[in-house]
């Protein structure tokens, strides 16, 4: 498959490196802020990106364990102390981890689903896009993915068509497996900058602020 073929190739260090330049900005007292996940605070937002970078670092190495086979817990995830010094060392980890060809090839599992590895390798960058924008909302920080980024995620979360249109796009049974803080799409304009459009897709307003 195509799609398949142009992941292989993808690079998540420009979005993960975006995401470890939002953590120098966050400062403790915001912490408890309102995210566009509403039942995340931007605490939560950055425990599950604590816990999904050690995910999905494993599913490239298609290791089998608990942090690949547990499907997410259903309780607010709780951010260590150390969380500074964890996190943009794991989204290095994370980033290298998909630079492997092998973790493209054949499938993987993640979150107690199974998947195809390119598909898994584009839901991890789609993971760690989507809650960086959050984070950058979240806490008054711009946010620059690479275009190239946006492009991946934009492809991941388009709904593929319905049943009997004729196109034999999307991703079909082979998507990605749901995040339970996405939501259903957000209608934006077309002609809408690309990053606003991807927010739209992930179930949230483009225009959303603290406190609205």
């Amino acid at each position: 498959m195509d799609t398949e073929t142009e992941m292989e190739a993808f690079d998540l260090g420009p979005a993960c490196g975006e995401v470890a330049r939002l953590l120098g900005g966050i400062k403790d007292d915001q912490l408890a802020g309102p995210t566009p996940c509403p039942e995340y605070a931007v605490r939560e937002v950055l425990a599950h990106l604590v816990g999904l970078t050690v995910a999905f670092r494993d599913a490239a190495a298609k290791k089998s364990g608990p942090t690949t086979n547990t499907p997410p817990d259903a309780a607010l995830p709780v951010l260590p102390e150390d969380w500074r010094e964890v996190l943009p060392r794991q989204l290095d980890e994370l980033a290298e981890s998909w630079r492997s060809p092998a973790a493209w090839e054949g499938g993987t599992r993640v979150g107690g689903v199974d998947l195809p590895g390119a598909v898994a390798g584009l839901v991890a960058l789609n993971e760690v896009q989507i809650h960086g924008w959050d984070l950058a909302r979240s806490t008054g920080q711009p946010y620059a993915p690479a275009e190239a980024s946006l492009r991946a995620s934009f492809a991941v979360l388009t709904p593929p068509p319905a049943a009997g249109s004729g196109d034999s796009g999307g991703s079909g049974d082979s998507g990605p497996a749901p995040d339970s803080v996405f939501g259903p799409p957000v209608e934006v304009p077309e002609d809408a900058p690309l990053l606003d459009r991807v927010i739209g897709l992930s179930g949230r307003r483009p225009d959303w602020r603290p406190g609205e």
